[in-house]
């Protein structure tokens, strides 16, 4: 087997039959050989992309598709945590004249604590018939919920909140952005890797992020609208406010992003299915 190979005095290695290479001259099979070795493609010079048994990898306009979704779904993600860590989910405010003195007193609350403050009557509006909004100077006091140590409900103008309905909107809460951590991090492997593969279960945990954070606005809804019912005593006038806007926000964004995800992970792209005449038309 090696005496149809031979050793020229430059070094170089070929088959028997074969003329040496001259002097000065560079090597036939040294440019493909370092090609092959550097992973360079033949055409243009371009980077070739990685091909994996995973799936195919993404080209750089992809890659740019999938980074604007991404960032749409970042933005959900913010919406969601600023709503979560505030307490403007819902105020709560008797008639401004319900007390009889120069101040009255408004509440609002979110899923781990609520705020009593104390506002002057003559700083609302004299159109306004409720006491608020709670956005005035006034003092304010607030404190922790004890759902999730002692177990006990809270209680604001004589009235007791629901403590199973507010811990599970904010089990609810909770688990959307375990959803999203999850799916921030199937992006991320899909950019390093360049592998379209992680983009079907970021999909599905962002649309299920999603659903979440709307369910659980909707289970806060009816823990305030049984709030209300546990004591007529003290009439009082409710609405949602900011933080429930910037969760609304959120679960639309974060269902909108994912769905985003779910088209660029498949295998051909809708808008060619959808509209082939228009396109042919256009060539």
């Amino acid at each position: 087997m090696w005496s149809t190979f031979f050793v020229s005095d430059e070094g170089t290695v070929g088959p028997a039959g074969a003329a040496p290479a001259a002097p000065g001259a560079a090597p036939q099979g040294g440019g493909g050989l370092a090609g092959l070795m550097t992973g360079r493609s033949t055409f243009g010079g371009g980077k070739r992309r990685r091909t994996t048994s995973t799936g195919p990898a993404m080209s750089e306009a992809q890659e740019g598709k999938i980074k604007l979704a991404f960032f749409v779904a970042i933005v959900g993600v913010v919406l969601t945590v600023l709503g979560v860590g505030t307490e403007f989910w819902v105020e709560l405010s008797p008639p401004k004249n319900f007390y009889n003195n120069q101040t009255c007193l408004t509440a609002h609350y979110g899923l781990w604590k609520g705020c009593t403050k104390t506002l002057w009557v003559a700083d609302i509006d004299p159109e306004r018939e409720s006491c608020g909004p709670a956005e005035l100077p006034g003092e304010s006091n607030c404190t922790s919920f004890k759902f999730f140590t002692t177990g006990e409900n809270a209680v604001l103008f004589q009235k007791t909140t629901q403590k199973n309905l507010n811990v599970a909107a904010a089990m609810l809460a909770l688990f959307s952005l375990f959803l999203m951590v999850m799916g921030a991090m199937c992006i991320t492997m899909s950019l390093s890797k360049e592998i379209l593969f992680f983009l079907k279960p970021a999909s599905v945990c962002f649309i299920l992020s999603g659903i979440l954070v709307l369910l659980s606005l909707v289970v806060f809804h009816q823990s305030v609208l049984a709030f209300l019912a546990s004591d007529h005593r003290v009439p009082l006038h409710h609405e949602l406010s900011w933080s429930v806007s910037c969760l609304g926000c959120a679960g639309a964004v974060l269902i909108i992003g994912g769905i985003f995800f779910l088209l660029l992970a498949l295998p051909y792209s809708p808008w060619r299915k959808c509209l082939p005449h228009k396109e042919s038309n256009d060539s």
